[in-house]
């Protein structure tokens, strides 16, 4: 799935353009990284479920170079360890101004909004979808939300949504190949 040909089977030419030019990937977490439920414990404690192939996929998006971030409206310690867990530096929470903290960040980087792509599901996400170069939405988002995005996965959030997005950054940057030599050759007695 490495030729152009292939690749534009896959996506539209536009969405591959956009994602050949992101530096960075932003993403929401509740309803993108997770499946956008809260549990509390019998002691009131609250925990998430992040999807392990959306983990997987992050990890491989930042060894290809590309920078990730987790901006969030909660604060949750769960969010901090799993940022820590897959590598990611950049972890914003307790904002619910998403496209100023995400404006600040690349400020920070060196980075310009069209060199982002930028996942999100309700109202605090819908400017900065639709500032950044690459705006992506899942389809368990709000419609009106939804209705701004680039792109939207076809999976829902929490459940595959963001590795169908690193896939797509992989290849769009020509990064698949090597991705996928790398666990053809640790698989080869």
């Amino acid at each position: 799935m490495s030729d152009t040909n292939s690749l534009s089977e896959e996506y539209p030419q536009d969405i591959i353009d956009r994602a050949r030019r992101v530096r960075l990937l932003a993403l929401d977490v509740d309803g993108v990284l997770t499946d956008n439920r809260l549990h509390y414990d019998a002691n009131g404690v609250e925990t998430k479920s992040f999807h392990v192939q959306d983990g997987h996929g992050l990890k491989l998006v930042l060894r290809s170079g590309v920078r990730v971030a987790l901006i969030t409206g909660r604060s949750s310690p769960m969010v901090e360890r799993r940022a820590k867990e897959l590598g990611i530096q950049d972890v914003i929470q307790g904002r619910e101004d998403k496209l100023v903290a995400l404006t600040d960040l690349c400020r920070e980087h060196g980075i310009q909004l069209e060199e982002v792509a930028y996942c999100g599901d309700d109202l605090p996400d819908r400017e900065a979808i639709r500032r950044v170069g690459l705006g992506v939405s899942v389809p368990n988002a709000m419609a009106y939300v939804m209705s701004e995005a680039n792109w939207v996965t076809s999976r829902q959030g929490g459940d595959g949504a963001v590795r169908e997005l690193c896939d797509l950054l992989l290849k769009a940057q020509g990064h698949w190949a090597s991705v996928l030599d790398t666990y053809l050759q640790e698989s080869r007695p």
